[in-house]
């Protein structure tokens, strides 16, 4: 089983760092497939934090090969701060990390722009990091490539060629497009960034088929979960790229056939940042107690999440657009002290029961979750090391979820560290 494939099955957050931490220990490399400096993964070891915007979770197992894959979006400033901190933690110490060429470049227009239309347009709720825009460019066939970094007179034209086309569209939303010297700078720095990242850059999809050919173990790491999904998420409250497992095989540059097992993650009850339809979104009192028990606050804007709880029928699209295979579920410790608490299992609307997400997201803000409610426990669950020393209802709780979803769960989530985790199987095998 050589080829693991990781996705948010919720709408992002759902904890991927720490379960491709765990899973990396029988990983001989990690990819990023897709998405940009917009994710944020916090992995906690020791009690140490390190949050990861770029590089692979796998990062902290020395030797793990890390790869920025094809399908993302790379702001070349973040990677480079991003490779500084890792390094002073004394991590990628050797030749671990890898850059794909094909890769697409994030530069300053790209910020500039989304920050202008979040302001001033239609605002999703971005992170302002210039993720949208830069994937415009990449499907209106003007992006510029990491490689190009390589090549300044390339990079200058390229450069040039954009701002003559989005310097009238920063202009409209009120924003001053870059002049000459501004233009100048872009250069020098991408310049700059590419000869820093020159010896990382490579072609990492032809790298992943020998390694896969050779019997390697890989792990796919998505970024966001699948209802942000460009094309299957709560469109246009989504992200810019394919979160779900169908993008890992296009984003990494391996064919889907070499992909073995997709493994879902999701939270035990549900968390979304920005706008967008939310079923079972909480009133702000329980939410906040919730938010305040999870630390629920963006990892990388630090902006406060929308709680509610669990969605089963969004859970059941993600499990059906991505072929899930397992799931595994995170911070189940943080409903400890809930007296109560609930799942949707469907939604009604116009006098249906539906079992799945629907299609339009007028038809997702009208739905009337239909809740089933489970005795809370109290008990502090983090030295629990298998199922059986969960508390009863705890258990009940696991179980209805496992049921309703129909599909198996690889490991349960009850705290932060490594050790606070009940594994059920094992994602290579």
């Amino acid at each position: 089983m050589p080829v693991v494939v990781v996705v948010g099955a919720q709408w992002g957050d759902e904890g991927k760092g720490k379960v491709v931490d765990l899973f990396t220990e029988s990983a001989d490399a990690v990819v990023r497939f897709g998405g940009g400096a917009n994710a944020g993964h916090t992995l906690v070891i020791d009690g140490a934090q390190l949050v990861t915007h770029l590089i692979p979770s796998g990062v902290l197992h020395p030797g793990t090969r890390c790869i920025l894959g094809d399908g993302m979006v790379i702001d070349p400033r973040t990677l480079l701060d991003e490779i500084a901190s890792c390094k002073q933690r004394g991590l990628l110490a050797g030749d671990e990390l890898m850059v794909s060429e094909r890769a697409h470049v994030i530069l300053p227009y790209h910020r500039t722009l989304e920050g202008l239309r979040e302001e001033r347009q239609f605002a999703i709720g971005t992170t302002r990091r210039g993720i949208g825009p830069a994937y415009e460019a990449k499907a209106g066939r003007r992006g510029v490539r990491m490689r190009d970094l390589l090549r300044p007179e390339r990079l200058r034209t390229l450069i040039e060629q954009n701002l003559d086309e989005l310097g009238p569209v920063i202009a409209h939303y009120g924003g001053q497009p870059p002049d000459r010297a501004a233009r100048d700078q872009m250069v020098e720095d991408g310049t700059r960034a590419g000869e820093a990242l020159a010896p990382f850059m490579t072609d990492t999809g032809r790298y992943l088929h020998q390694a896969i050919t050779a019997g390697q173990n890989v792990l796919l790491e998505g970024a966001q979960g699948a209802l942000l999904d460009i094309d299957h998420g709560t469109y246009p409250f989504v992200t810019s790229s394919s979160t779900v497992a169908g993008g890992a095989a296009q984003g990494s540059g391996i064919g889907p056939t070499r992909i073995d097992r997709v493994i879902g993650i999701s939270k035990a009850y549900v968390t979304r940042v920005g706008g967008g339809p939310f079923p079972t979104e909480l009133g702000e009192v329980e939410a906040a107690a919730l938010r305040k028990a999870g630390s629920e606050f963006g990892a990388t804007t630090g902006r406060p999440r929308r709680c509610g709880w669990l969605d089963v029928p969004a859970l059941r699209l993600a499990g059906r657009i991505n072929g899930l295979d397992g799931l595994a579920l995170t911070k189940l410790d943080v409903l400890s002290g809930q007296q109560q608490v609930a799942m949707c299992t469907h939604y009604r609307l116009d006098g249906e029961l539906l079992d799945e997400l629907p299609t339009d997201p007028v038809d997702i803000q009208r739905v009337e979750p239909v809740l089933e409610h489970f005795p809370g426990w109290t008990e502090e669950l983090r030295a629990a090391r298998s199922l059986d020393d969960l508390p009863q209802a705890a258990r009940t709780y696991v179980r209805a979820i496992e049921a309703a979803v129909g599909i198996p769960l690889f490991l349960i989530s009850i705290g932060p560290e490594r050790r606070h985790t009940i594994e059920l199987r094992t994602a290579f095998d």
